[in-house]
């Protein structure tokens, strides 16, 4: 089976009449992890999140709320962003269009990609897809204007590249991949253009367990407690960063090599300070690890969470591998809106092992036994989700 990538661009064209709107500003996107929103709804994760961008984009401005500008991405589409998010810049004037030019696809070293000519840093939006896979990327404000687009032989993970023209300001590129597997992919601006790049993460080779470079999490640290027991009152930060030492220990014993912890002692780390470590390293696999716990001390067992639907295999494979161990199921939970799962660039699970807030749980978390068992079985789920792409 194939997979494959699409893409799609628009910005704040043909914005409105002036008797129909007469009050907007342009800005530009700015800080650490810039993103939109669906709408103004909330949970404890705050905001259910379209996308994460990069920083510089223009954006258009049509009204605000008390923590959120609501913005205009092109004739139909809208979205919300944090206001620390934009700054105004004065500078920059709403066009009536914006065309693509000529599209380049190649690779490099480490690396496949796709760039796309452009007339403006213009925003977008990241969609996985499967069956076959695909990653749908919308950016929106852009027609095409897209004659040639230049594919090299030095690829070894895209298969084949286009586009479509879904609405008038609406430019989607279409990205076919060689392997069913999602391994992630980056979206980004060149500094010095407007060129949009598309970077996609080739499947490991050699396929293996000591080849994959493997990031751990412990889930909070520091100031953030996370859960606290419900009769030994310990705190989830100090028994999440027992599990991720125990897993590193497990996964270096059976020969894996690049191991990385965005933690190794009690410290406070916030989300974009662990993603940037994160993007620094380049896993191939996230895990992140966490106690759940409930109001309702009956509540037990073991989840695992996946945002994209492009890396539930990998949530599914380790979440039976954690139900051998005899713990209740707590299920697989996917749209899961964790700042740690919303990075697209690579695989990525989060598994609560169990719940501090039960007292059959509480025990098992103590126990140095079972933290060696599900150590061992965090590994196994990812060996057999790689066994399962060789079938």
């Amino acid at each position: 089976m194939k997979a494959i990538v699409i893409l799609t661009l628009t910005i704040c064209t043909t914005f409105a009449k002036a008797q129909q709107q007469t009050s907007y500003w342009m800005g530009r996107t700015t800080g650490k992890l810039p993103h939109l929103l669906y709408g103004l709804g909330e949970d404890r994760l705050g905001g259910a999140k379209m996308t994460y961008l990069d920083s510089n984009i223009a954006i258009c401005v049509v009204d605000s709320t008390k923590e959120n500008y609501k913005v205009k991405l092109s004739g139909y589409h809208y979205a919300y962003m944090p206001k620390t998010a934009v700054k105004r810049d004065s500078l920059l004037i709403s066009k009536p269009y914006h065309l693509s030019q000529n599209w380049n696809v190649y690779g490099d070293s480490l690396f496949d990609y796709v760039k796309i000519i452009l007339d403006e840093k213009l925003p977008y939006k990241s969609v996985q897809q499967m069956n076959p896979s695909r990653i749908v990327v919308d950016i929106y404000g852009a027609t095409s204007n897209t004659n040639w687009i230049t594919q090299l032989s030095n690829v070894k993970e895209i298969q084949n590249t286009w586009y479509e023209q879904p609405e008038d300001d609406v430019l989607r590129a279409v990205i076919e991949l060689k392997h069913d597997q999602h391994w992630g992919h980056h979206i980004y601006y060149d500094s010095a253009s407007n060129v949009l790049v598309i970077r996609v993460k080739r499947q490991p080779y050699p396929l293996t367990l000591r080849n994959l470079r493997i990031a751990i999490d412990a889930g909070h640290g520091g100031s953030n407690g996370g859960a606290e027991g419900v009769t030994s009152r310990v705190l989830e930060k100090t028994y999440t960063l027992q599990f991720a030492k125990q897993l590193e220990t497990t996964l270096r014993e059976a020969g894996v090599t690049n191991v990385y912890m965005t933690r190794t002692k009690d410290t406070t780390l916030s989300m974009p300070e662990r993603v940037d470590g994160l993007l620094q390293f380049n896993p191939d696999v996230l895990i992140s690890l966490h106690l759940n716990s409930s109001n309702s001390d009956t509540m037990r067992g073991v989840g695992t969470f996946y945002r994209y639907i492009g890396f539930r295999p990998l949530s599914q494979a380790l979440l039976k591998q954690m139900l051998s161990l005899g713990l209740a199921e707590y299920g697989n939970v996917g749209n899961f809106n964790f700042a740690l799962n919303g990075p697209i660039d690579y695989p990525n699970a989060l598994v609560e092992i169990a719940f501090l807030s039960n007292k059959q749980d509480e025990k098992l978390i103590m126990s140095p036994e079972f933290r060696t068992k599900v150590a061992a079985r965090i590994m196994r789920g990812i060996q057999n989700w790689i066994a399962a792409m060789e079938e």
